[in-house]
Order: C-alpha cells, then structure tokens, then sequence
C-alpha cells in the first residue's frame, strides 16, 4: 500500500449530500472490471449524459477539476452499501484524500484500508472551503499533511483535524491491518512458542502428532 504523508493537490468539491457507493461506482462495473480499471468510471453515473457524453457541468470535467487528487464531499459521504470498490475507483482516478463532514462507516474503513485518507471536518468548514474554491477555482489547491494533521487552505490558512493514531501510524508507514499485525510477528512466535510448552496439547494434530 503506497504511504500517505504529505499531499498537495488541486481539491475538487462535490457537496451534495449522501452520495453513496453506486453513485461512486455502478454495481455492474464492480462486477465485471478488474479492480485496476474501476477508476475511468468513477461517479459515471452522474459524470455522463444519457448519450454517454460528458455532462459540462459535473465537478470532474471542468478545469482544473480534472486533475484533482483531493475530494471535498457532503454529509454522509460513501453511504449505501459496502462496496469497497468504491474506493477503488477513488483511488484509481488518482484521489488520495477524501475530506467530508460525515462517511458512511464502512466506505470510512474501507479508505483506510486502501491507502486513502478519509478527514472528517465540521460541516460548516466543509462547506466554507468548497464553497470558496467554486467561487475561484483558480485556488483550489489544498496541503494535508497527515503527520501534522493539518490541512492547508488555499489562503494559506491551517486546520487542525483529528484521526485515529493506529490508523494515522498505518498510512505514515504504508500498511493496512495485516501489516501492522505482522510488525508484531516476533511476538506472536513468542507466544505460540511459550503456548505451546504451557499447553501441548493444544497443538496436537490428528492421531497426537505436533502441529
């Protein structure tokens, strides 16, 4: 999983409020695209006309929105199902940074577990900042710096936000839960080691033989 640290980058805002994960991907697309190409029909079904044109108007066909890597959402953002593909096509259309008042639970973990830093900001400092980068988007680059854990608007303005520090360690190192589990491998052999003087028979397989 790649590390997030630091990152500066054009934000895009989309502010409605509970977009859910069949907005973010189809479930059809889920299904049959290999995980690597998701990322070309994140939020199709609002980014395209009925013609399979692209709508003006959405957020991610006008400059300089295009090349955005941060996304600034509404309440209850990733909401629905639990679809982790979801984030998949964030993360394949080059977003690593989701910044919302609220998340569905699941899309919140399942950012984490994908390397994409999911901040949670009060709704009113949302929607201020979206709100100001649609009215120039000439600034609308943002700085998240994830050991600080600050953002940085486009006035140079920071604000303080919190996040888990297991999972803040997590995304500083690149590891998901499996490996942060396995930084503590030395450990866990010790403990099966002594387990296994301490209660032999636990560790017995079929016919008594030592597993």
């Amino acid at each position: 999983m790649e590390k997030f640290t630091r990152l500066t980058a054009i934000a895009a805002p989309y502010l409605r409020a509970n977009i859910d994960t069949d907005t973010i991907i189809r479930g059809g697309r889920s299904a049959l695209i290999p995980r690597e190409e998701l990322g070309r029909f994140l939020f199709e079904a609002v980014r395209l006309k009925p013609d399979g044109t692209e709508d003006p108007e959405f957020i991610l066909n006008r400059e300089p929105f295009r090349q955005a890597k941060i996304l600034i959402g509404g309440d209850n953002f990733g909401c629905g199902s639990s679809r982790e593909s979801a984030v998949w096509a964030l993360t394949g259309a080059g977003f690593r940074c989701v910044i919302a008042p609220s998340f569905g639970g699941i899309f919140f973990g399942n950012c984490f577990q994908n390397g994409a830093l999911a901040i949670q900001l009060p709704r009113d400092t949302v929607m201020r900042l979206g709100e100001a980068i649609l009215a120039n988007p000439t600034h609308a680059t943002l700085s998240v710096d994830l050991e600080r854990q600050m953002l940085t608007d486009p006035k140079g303005a920071e604000i303080a936000f919190d996040y888990d520090p297991y999972r803040k360690q997590a995304l500083l190192e690149g590891l998901d839960d499996i490996g942060m589990t396995l930084k503590l491998e030395h450990l866990i052999d010790r403990f099966q080691a002594e387990d296994r003087e301490r209660r032999p028979w636990i560790h017995l397989g079929p016919a008594g033989k030592k597993l």
